[in-house]
């Protein structure tokens, strides 16, 4: 559910051109943050809205996007983020 929800709510903010999702939890399952039932994840989004921004700026983006998720369901979160331009 929590996947689901990440995945809707990066599309639905970024608009991406491209979006991949990883899920890499189950490589971290001794890891403290695993053990209070947060994920690891990676994502990479190729998308218009990073155009002209920094990339703490489309960081800070995206963890605005997920919000509370960032407290408890997402325990750690690689993120690759491009503009068009620099994807291609």
């Amino acid at each position: 559910m929590t996947i689901d929800l990440i995945k809707s709510l990066l599309t639905d903010a970024l608009e991406p051109e491209l979006f991949e999702f990883v899920d890499n939890s189950a490589a971290h399952a001794g890891h403290a943050g695993a053990q209070r039932g947060g994920g690891n994840y990676h994502v990479k989004i190729v998308s218009k809205a990073f155009e002209g921004k920094s990339l703490v700026q489309r960081h800070q983006l995206i963890y605005k996007v997920l919000g509370d998720l960032m407290k408890q369901e997402i325990h750690a979160l690689g993120i690759d983020a491009l503009t068009p331009s620099e994807f291609n």
